[in-house]
């Protein structure tokens, strides 16, 4: 009987609200629907997730609109958000909410797509049909395609080398499912991965392959996902989000990329999509495969104890020569040339001797701005945002001075503001100051940079690898949108200016960022006939994250790493929990800390705590922020224990608390 409905609500109230089913719902009330209720002094959007003959309380108030003629969210949906909201401790109703788009969450039951909205046509290229396999590339696609006739699920750890033909494994495979009349969800982890990797699919696939990332504009997002849901897109390319999906009768999920830490996302509900990639095939019954160059320690420690299995592809199509590197000692320049220098003299040589070639070069630069910031000489005062404890960064195209987490702008001052000397001076480097020395070396080389601020306006990110690609541009400057996923024959020259930017972050993932960006940027060298090169510009040429990236070695590289790991019962040892403090009064957020770790010690039993202490940027956006560690070997036991120990907390007025289960940074 269909009395009683319980409600999801996309509220950060962790239960579900009960109502009365009207005479006149009963036979349209669905599970999977979204439905009118009234909540407190308002009518909002909630989703059906059971029905009861009985409630435990009086004074039910009634459903008062059923939006939906059918549920748009399946029962393997409802499982796998319930799964979300215990695992990544969110409400059931805001995980079910990150699974729709935008303009469904506002109650609408259609939108019409107009035209020019900012979806962008990918130009499909004439290369429709299979590629001859390799024999490793053989192995791995019929190892998959037997647990897909078999309808099992299991994960494959795919381990190739860049430029060892993935893609194409992908592709046959995904073959192999539509041939069973089943569907796919193929994650990449950035946008501006896309439209490349989305012409490979719609060059095979056609108009059975959907898009699904977050720059598609609110129209154009439920017209894929209406595709999706009607059953005319047999496959799903996207960012993290596409892993919700309404695919039916799912056959196999790729995770390309898999150690990408954008596949964190950042706000409510923090989940993981290679994690809930895992959770919804289990569900599904289907294989997946996790796709990597440089996969992520806990996906190959996991590998090592066969929790996964461990595929691998160790040449490069027709046999290519992984590209060659060169380590450049940054403290011998300096040493020899007496002032800090942007770019070595073997690195100059080598982009001329590439351009005399007409040949193409990537330079990358892991931070984007002109200067990275702004200190006086007299008092050493170095300009900070007035809302958060970070350092202002220096925009040559804009004359400003901007915090990159708040958007703070300000023009730079000639004077210091503290001691009122003139010795105001720039330092670091930047992409913006990265390019205008390229342009001042080498003033006929064709130039772009490609970072967030020059790829801000829709479509500049197809348009800047379109004119890559065509040739119409000599060197690419860029921050890690140009590391990973493009394929470029044309380039035979990688320049990594300042390898040691990630290294220096507070961070336990500091060596492993860096490996991977470095491993992946020169996986960007030598695609076609003419070979590459690889020069790495370092002030630590002796640490093995460098050593290893510049030897293509990952494996010497995960043996150092994950002694550290262990000694640091850091992942893939133990999960962590990472609980933030927030409040506009220094003191209180001080206070709150210390009185939040008191109670988690009396309620929490088993359970490491380490904290509380300020974070890494300890203000953003006028909030002073201190975080407390939770870790222990069982997430699912530390959520549970945490979920409970909760509801006795009565946070402190003016304090935001909020909690991400194995954070993607620290």
């Amino acid at each position: 009987m269909k009395k009683f409905a319980d409600i999801a609500i996309a509220i950060p109230i962790d239960r579900l609200f009960t109502y009365r089913v009207p005479k006149t719902f009963k036979n349209k009330a669905e599970i999977g629907e979204r439905v009118f209720v009234p909540f407190r002094n308002r009518d909002i959007i909630g989703y059906i997730v059971n029905f009861k003959d009985k409630a435990d309380t009086k004074g039910i108030k009634e459903i008062k609109r059923i939006i939906d003629e059918k549920p748009i969210i399946s029962k393997h949906l409802l499982e796998l958000t319930k799964w979300i909201s215990e695992t990544y401790l969110c409400s059931w109703g805001q995980a079910i909410a990150a699974t729709i788009p935008g303009v469904l969450k506002k109650g609408k039951v259609s939108v019409k797509a107009r035209a020019g909205t900012g979806f962008e046509k990918i130009p499909v290229s004439t290369e429709t049909s299979p590629h001859t396999l390799t024999t490793e590339q053989e192995e791995v696609l019929k190892s998959v395609l037997f647990k897909i006739e078999k309808e099992d699920y299991k994960t494959y750890l795919l381990h190739g080398i860049t430029a060892s033909g993935k893609t194409e494994v992908y592709l046959q495979a995904i073959e192999g499912v539509l041939n069973k009349g089943k569907t796919s969800i193929v994650l990449v982890p950035e946008i501006a991965l896309t439209p490349q990797t989305v012409e490979r699919f719609t060059s095979r696939f056609g108009e059975k392959v959907a898009v699904m990332h977050s720059a598609l504009v609110g129209s154009m997002r439920y017209r894929e996902w209406k595709r999706i849901i009607d059953g005319e897109a047999k496959i799903v390319v996207g960012a993290r989000s596409a892993i919700f999906s309404p695919v039916k009768n799912l056959g196999l999920i790729i995770v390309d990329e898999e150690h990408e830490t954008s596949y964190k996302q950042e706000d409510v509900p923090r989940y993981h999509a290679r994690d809930v990639a895992l959770m919804r095939a289990r569900l599904s019954n289907c294989p997946v495969i996790l796709g990597s160059a440089t996969p992520s320690l806990e996906s190959f420690y996991l590998a090592g104890k066969k929790r996964l299995e461990l595929v691998r592809l160790t040449k490069r199509i027709d046999d290519k020569d992984l590209p060659k590197v060169k380590i450049v000692d940054m403290r011998m320049e300096l040493a020899t040339r007496k002032k800090l220098v942007m770019f070595s003299k073997i690195l100059i040589d080598s982009i001329q001797k590439a351009l005399d070639k007409r040949q193409q070069v990537m330079i990358f630069l892991n931070r984007r701005g002109f200067s990275t910031y702004v200190n006086c000489k007299k008092c050493g005062l170095v300009l900070k945002c007035k809302r958060c404890d970070s350092v202002l960064v220096y925009h040559y195209e804009t004359k400003s001075l901007v915090c990159h987490y708040c958007n703070f702008r300000m023009p730079p001052p000639d004077i210091c503001p503290q001691c009122r000397g003139s010795y105001m001076k720039y330092f670091g480097i930047g992409t913006e100051k990265v390019e205008s020395e390229i342009a001042r070396l080498f003033p006929r080389a064709r130039i772009a940079r490609m970072d967030t601020d020059a790829t801000s306006k829709r479509g500049s990110h197809a348009r800047i690898l379109g004119e890559f690609k065509k040739h119409n541009l000599d060197i690419l400057v860029g921050t890690q949108m140009i590391a990973k996923g493009l394929d470029f024959p044309r380039v035979t020259l990688v320049g990594v200016v300042n390898s040691d930017v990630t290294l220096n972050l507070p961070d336990f993932r500091a060596s492993e960022r860096t490996f991977n960006l470095l491993t992946q940027v020169a996986g960007r060298a030598g695609r076609g006939e003419e070979g590459g090169e690889v020069i790495i510009q370092t002030y630590a040429p002796g640490h093995y994250a460098i050593l290893s990236a510049s030897k293509h070695d990952y494996e010497k590289f995960y043996r150092e790493e994950i002694k550290t790991r262990d000694e640091l019962s850091f992942p893939p040892f133990k999960h962590i929990i990472r609980l933030t403090i927030r409040s506009r009064n220094e003191k209180r957020t001080i206070d709150a800390s210390h009185k939040l770790k008191d109670f988690l010690i009396k309620k929490l039993k088993d359970i490491e705590i380490v904290g509380p202490a300020p974070s890494p940027i300890s203000k953003v956006r006028g909030f002073f922020r201190w975080n407390i560690l939770l870790k222990g070997k069982n997430r699912s036991i530390m959520c549970q224990a945490l979920r409970k120990a909760l509801k006795a907390y009565r946070k402190p007025a003016g304090v935001i608390l909020t909690i991400d289960v194995d954070p993607a940074s620290m």
